[in-house]
């Protein structure tokens, strides 16, 4: 079996997406977390792209460092039991779309939490909203036999969405954004990635209070979020 390392930051969603796919597949691995304000020498030697996460394999003398979230997937499905793509490729396909609209998603909340003043926030917030109503209709058509993004089976595109979701968790002590308001797809959707072991184990313990500190950082984000209503 190959030895895994996962090269991660504490708050990074795409590392989460990594684990998540780890622990579904009950492999062991060992992670190791940077500080990415302040990175060390080793790990920008080691990444091209100077980001998280990185996943080093070494297997019967040959070693590799793979980087980014959806390459490091991929590896995985094609190494690594049970699979978490669909067997068939249109459908695989399908869902591979999915992952990369999650990533549109993420994109959206660090504009959300990042935005400098009332039209940018107010965009972002909208454009978020928009985003989880094609989710929502995407849902109502496959969701029949299940709570997951595709019925019953825990896919892909569940690890990829289930960090998305982890934000609202803080994100909800600051105010509601209104984001699942009438969305019972998406709430039932989120509420039963929450309860799943992987996607547990797959923040820190103190995810939740080191998210609330970053937000707090930035003064826009925390004080309009605050005055929602």
């Amino acid at each position: 079996m190959d030895e895994l390392v996962l090269v991660s930051h504490a708050l990074c969603p795409y590392v989460q997406r990594v684990a998540i796919a780890l622990h579904e597949k009950g492999t062991p691995f060992r992670r190791v977390d940077v500080d990415l304000a302040n990175k060390p020498d080793w790990f920008v030697a080691m990444s091209p792209l100077a980001k998280t996460p990185l996943l080093q394999v070494a297997n019967n003398g040959d070693a590799a460092v793979l980087f980014e979230s959806a390459v490091i997937l991929e590896y995985l499905e094609e190494t690594i039991a049970p699979p978490l793509h669909p067997a068939a490729p249109l459908r695989r396909a399908d869902h591979r779309g999915w992952i990369e609209f999650a990533s549109s998603v993420l994109n959206d909340v660090a504009g959300l939490y990042s935005a400098a003043d009332p039209t940018a926030f107010a965009a972002k917030r909208a454009a978020l909203r928009a985003k989880f109503e094609r989710v929502e209709t995407r849902l109502g058509a496959r969701q029949a036999s299940g709570p997951l993004f595709d019925g019953p089976l825990f896919s892909l595109v569940d690890a990829a969405f289930a960090p998305v979701f982890r934000y609202w968790a803080v994100f909800d002590e600051f105010a509601s954004f209104g984001t699942f308001d009438g969305l019972s797809k998406v709430q039932a959707w989120r509420a039963a990635l929450a309860r799943r072991e992987s996607v547990r184990r797959a923040a820190l313990p103190d995810y939740a209070a080191r998210l609330r500190a970053f937000l707090e950082a930035r003064p826009y984000f925390s004080t309009n979020a605050r005055s929602i209503t």
